[in-house]
């Protein structure tokens, strides 16, 4: 049985909620529980990270309550000034999109060249629980203050890093940016966005920079889940090209090495997808058989369906592109989303910064506020909860506002031989965690091994209701970190990765043969409900009451028709918490639509900055799921911080849309702080010239001549290098090209003479030269191919994971590694249609004859459709 961690000990506190803690303690918890603080109160996180990830992970800790402290340079991070377009703030103020990441953050001048100045941070660092660090800042680039001397000076600390690609290994420091490490994860081809007859179209937006902080922060968040029950810290070592892989690539390897094939292996344009009608952008998902016969309908088409019915769906809508196309320019937006939603058929427009806000559905669940700085708009947060265990939005820090004070406070501490002042002076509070770790002998807390490490949700047991990607990421995660996952499957609705696999119907189990199931499931138990039936509905209430935590993404009308609603799970059990991920929300007009991760990227504008500025946008047709799924954690987590201070059960709604929007923000921001919109520039970027996608020589392993290199230029100093690399040549050499807005404003001449070195020459060699003159470059590879990266192999990222039906399949794991273990993720092959039913039935206090009849009738089986 699961047991909350405590501070006050490692092993966990049986009392009852009534008898912890004195009256004071048990109203600030309940102060917490309402949100006044938000329920990481006492939490301080120091950050030596300027970048989007790392302010975006603290970020997410600040909104729930944390206090981070920002170590800045004298000249503050480069995030203060920076606009992803021409637009410059005004002097005096910060960049709008600083302001978002950092509301109600201190900030602490750090000079590394003043002895005084580096006590200091040592002193909030003392003081701190989590520390998260990146490099290519200062103070960060100090050695005094990298990950190993952090640890080794302050092992009571989390210390969270976030790099290109781990702290060690064959390719640790090499450089890159979010756009090439999207090459090397192969999200950039893999589930064929763009059109053929082009290069392949990175998602835009760096969107990888803002995932990688969501992990970072579920990351951390996992380490002082177990930090409870150890009494010590611990080193995550995030690695954001593990994460471009976990989400712009479905899971590729485990798919490859079940079926022997590709999951997809050349780029198409989806149709409709995105379509331009009478009045603006609208897209039209149309991905099985009913949608098909819908759209045909639809558009007045229907003879269309009594046509040859082999070609795939998406070969017949390519066929018909001319008279769709045509008929959409026909009808406005309004007139094809009605019709669209009265068939069931996905649909969204295509929202930008100019106009997201204005979407019904926005409006009506009042998910934009305003910074209260500046007054921009600005998003809400990703994920709502009842109680709140969020504050509300409080300003930025202005360079140094902290400083003075903590210096005055560090300095009292030294004096009483302690540094709990300088936390408790601004927080009247502290954590209880560190207060113990007071005046302990350092080496008593450096990180134990073995059985003194437990996995962090060793014991929590989870109703996994969930399906397809978003959902089962969530609770895979869990699973993964030593969660108990139970998962409900109907044997007459499977989960449906299971049907994605393209394994004929006539083969012997083909139902067991998807990778990408499996790649969402080891570890967890799996049974099959048919809960339309009353005996199916009973048996999921006797779930929900042996559950800490209930995860579901189904529309919001289906888990209320069968009645297990958050009232019903709360008179269940009283502390279970409930994970509800609706692609729109509980409420508003779109709450019963159908959500697939192309119309969350419609609605969030994912999908308007990703493709060439002369066509159509592409939807990404990934990042929306396991991006849902990443926050949704942070949701269990934190209210797993509610419940380890109350005893209390929370409701967790988060819908799909609502963390889509966040990663989105700058769109927002920008447009409404300076009136810039922000829009798709193929695979160029606003923050690295040049950056593009070369043809290199060569044809790929299909024999295409479709072979390309990735290549982004961050900084003068690149630039250099890779004229160096070149040889110096005369056009290189031109004095624009020597700074960024030189070298943007002469970007397509760049690029016609990189095209031209690269032509000649295969991808690898290329690398091989660049990388080692210092330029972010990389290849473009097919996402199977993953497994050949060296660098992946060194931090056994993928594990082989045996299979009674399919063949031996390399597994992807967790983006981060953690110093405290596992040494192995996957412990179990993903379950088996419904082999865990009589097991799992049995501990609910069935009957062998009740499971028995329970099979007979139906409600419980192992094979689709019996």
């Amino acid at each position: 049985m699961y047991q909350e961690p405590t501070a006050e000990s490692p092993a966990s506190s049986s009392r009852p909620p009534a008898e912890r803690g004195t009256v004071a303690e048990q109203e600030a918890a309940a102060h917490r529980g309402r949100g006044g603080n938000g329920v990481l109160t006492g939490y301080a996180v120091v950050t030596l990270a300027g970048g989007v990830a790392g302010l975006y992970c603290t970020k997410l800790l600040a909104d729930a309550g944390a206090r981070i402290v920002f170590a800045e340079p004298p000249q503050g991070i480069a995030l203060r000034r920076r606009t992803s377009s021409e637009a410059t703030p005004e002097p005096g103020i910060d960049g709008a999109l600083f302001q978002f990441l950092t509301g109600a953050g201190h900030s602490v001048i750090i000079d590394r060249s003043r002895p005084d100045d580096r006590d200091l941070l040592d002193a909030l660092l003392a003081d701190a629980d989590a520390v998260v660090w990146s490099p290519g800042g200062d103070p960060a680039d100090d050695p005094r203050f990298a990950p190993a001397a952090l640890r080794e000076r302050h092992p009571h600390l989390v210390v969270t890093t976030i790099t290109p690609f781990g702290l060690d290994g064959p390719w640790a420091g090499r450089p890159a940016t979010e756009f090439t490490l999207q090459a090397w994860s192969g999200g950039i081809v893999g589930l064929g966005r763009g059109a053929p007859e082009r290069a392949p179209i990175h998602v835009g937006g760096e969107v990888g920079e803002w995932f990688a902080g969501a992990h970072a922060a579920a990351a951390t968040l996992t380490a002082r889940h177990r930090a409870l029950r150890t009494g010590t810290g611990e080193l995550v070592d995030l690695s954001m090209l593990e994460t471009q892989i976990l989400g712009l690539s479905y899971y590729p390897v485990s798919f490859y090495e079940t079926v022997n094939r590709p999951f997809r292996t050349q780029r198409r344009l989806s149709r409709p997808g995105v379509a331009t009608a009478a009045d603006g952008l609208i897209a039209v998902g149309c991905g099985t058989a009913q949608q098909w016969f819908d759209l045909c309908v639809m558009v007045g088409h229907p003879e269309w369906i009594d046509e040859d019915p082999t070609p795939a769906i998406t070969e017949r809508t390519n066929e018909k592109a001319g008279e769709i196309d045509a008929w959409f320019a026909e009808h406005t937006v309004a007139e094809i989303r009605e019709l669209a939603t009265a068939f069931r058929i996905p649909n969204s427009p295509v929202a930008g910064g100019a106009d997201v806000t204005e979407i019904d559905q926005h409006r009506a669940r009042e998910f934009f506020t305003v910074n209260p700085r500046s007054g921009f708009v600005q998003p809400g947060p990703p994920f709502r909860t009842t109680p709140t265990l969020l504050r509300a939005p409080e300003p930025a820090p202005a360079l140094g506002e902290h400083t003075g004070h903590y210096r005055n406070t560090a300095g009292t501490a030294r004096e009483h031989g302690t540094n709990s002042a300088v936390h408790r002076s601004l927080t009247g509070t502290a954590d209880p965690l560190r207060t113990r770790r007071r005046g302990a002998d350092s080496a008593s807390h450096r990180a134990p091994t073995g059985a003194g490490n437990p996995l962090p949700f060793e014991g929590l047991r989870v109703l996994d209701m969930t399906t397809f990607w978003a959902g089962p990421s969530c609770t895979h995660y869990l699973a993964l970190q030593g969660a108990e996952v139970i998962h409900v499957e109907s044997a007459q609705r499977p989960d449906g990765t299971r049907l994605i696999a393209g394994v004929p119907v006539d083969e012997d189990r083909w139902w067991e043969k998807s990778g990408i199931f499996s790649g969402l499931n080891t570890n967890k138990r799996g049974i099959t409900v048919d809960f339309r039936t009353d005996a199916g509905r009973e048996i999921l209430r006797r779930l929900v009451a042996s559950c800490d935590v209930i995860v579901e993404n189904y529309t919001p009308r289906v888990i209320e028709q069968i009645g297990l609603d958050y009232d019903t799970v709360r008179s269940l059990r009283p502390d279970a918490i409930m994970v509800r991920m609706p692609g729109f929300g509980l409420d508003g007009p779109w709450r019963d639509n159908p959500a697939f991760a192309y119309v969350i990227e419609d609605a969030s504008g994912l999908t308007w900055r990703t493709g060439y500025p002369d066509q159509n946008p592409v939807e990404p047709y990934s990042l929306g799921d396991p991006n849902a799924g990443v926050h949704a954690l942070v949701g269990v987590l934190l209210a797993l911080e509610h419940r380890r201070h109350t005893g209390r059960g929370v409701l967790v709604e988060a819908a799909m849309v609502d963390a889509a929007l966040n990663i989105t923000a700058e769109q927002v921001i920008e447009y409404s702080a300076y009136g810039t919109l922000l829009e798709r520039e193929g695979n160029r970027g606003p923050h690295a010239a040049p950056q593009n996608l070369y043809r290199a020589a060569g044809v790929d392993e299909f024999g295409r001549s479709d072979n390309w290199v990735a290549l982004a230029v961050a900084t003068d100093e690149q630039w250099a290098a890779l004229t160096a690399a070149l040889g110096e040549p005369a056009w290189a050499s031109a004095p624009p090209l020597r700074t960024a807005a030189g070298r943007r404003a002469h970007h397509d001449e760049i690029d016609e003479h990189l095209s031209a070195w690269c032509a000649d020459r295969p991808a690898g060699e290329i690398v091989d030269v660049l990388w080692a003159a210092g330029v972010p470059v990389a290849e473009v590879r097919q996402p199977h191919r993953q497994i050949e990266i060296p660098q992946l192999g060194h931090r056994n990222f993928f594990e082989p994971v045996p299979h009674p039906v399919n063949p031996t399949a390399r597994h992807s794991t967790v983006p981060a590694r953690f110093s405290a273990g596992p040494a192995r993720y996957h412990r179990a092959h993903a379950p088996l249609l419904g082999q865990d039913n009589d097991m799992v039935l049995r501990e609910l206090g069935y009957s062998a004859q009740e499971i028995a009849t329970l099979e007979k009738d139906k409600v419980i089986g192992g094979s689709p459709g019996f």
